[in-house]
């Protein structure tokens, strides 16, 4: 990066002054999407830059605020995001919902490989992507048929950076509605350790024997933490 000195303040190298292909929109008509960076991707959403910094390093600022993660600056707010220099509320929407659809490209699986769950790998499979980045707590359940088919998947709460609020009664109305067979609750833990607290314990057992009721069978509850899970039916000392 160079820099040109006038009237006693410093000016940034403009986008257009730099080759063409250097230049993220050339290059990814040239080469394709695969070739641009991190930055040069999200300098494409921002297009513009300010005064003091062209759009690369203004995109660059951005990745750096998140740790160079992706998936932790899907997690910022607009508000965070406009705290950066050269974000305005419009460009942090337009990052807001490219990096969602990002999120929701990738829970995306074909049918034929993603509706028999066999295990809690093929349930974090399911939902890890859903939970990804969060700093707050969700419960998502997985409606399932007689031979483990999911029939519905659905969030059934959003709460804080410590625990989420499940109501028994309507997770075993539901099921009846959908005649399922069988159910696997699953939430994350923010904090990074997906070992069950007091709370998750007592949940699970609660929500076991109200689903025994109707014949009902709660296979599993899976907790996603930073990458890790932890299941219950896995569990000798809680195991379902």
């Amino acid at each position: 990066m160079q820099w040109t000195v006038g009237k006693g303040r410093r000016n940034c190298m403009r986008i257009k002054d730099l080759c063409v292909d250097e230049r993220p929109r050339e290059k990814m008509l040239a080469k394709g999407p695969a070739s641009l960076s991190n930055a040069e991707l999200l300098a494409i959403l921002l297009r513009t830059g300010t005064e003091r910094k062209n759009v690369l390093e203004v995109a660059q600022i951005l990745l750096n605020a998140a740790g160079g993660s992706l998936t932790a600056a899907s997690a910022m707010s607009v508000n965070e995001l406009c705290r950066i220099d050269g974000i305005g509320t419009w460009k942090a929407v337009t990052l807001g919902a490219a990096l969602e659809l990002g999120k929701r490209m990738c829970s995306e699986v074909p049918d034929n490989s993603r509706n028999i769950i066999r295990g809690p790998s093929d349930v974090y499979r399911e939902l890890s992507s859903v939970m990804r980045g969060l700093q707050h707590e969700e419960c998502w359940l997985l409606y399932l048929s007689r031979n483990s088919r999911v029939i519905s998947r659905e969030q059934l709460s959003v709460g804080g950076q410590s625990e989420t609020i499940v109501e028994v009664k309507a997770v075993v109305r539901r099921a009846l509605d959908l005649r399922a067979s069988s159910l696997i609750i699953s939430h994350n833990h923010p904090s990074g350790d997906p070992h069950p607290g007091n709370a998750d314990i007592r949940l699970t057992s609660n929500l076991k024997k109200a689903l025994e009721t109707f014949d009902i069978s709660l296979l599993d509850h899976v907790i996603i933490a930073d990458g890790r899970f932890y299941s219950f039916a896995d569990d000798m000392e809680y195991g379902i």
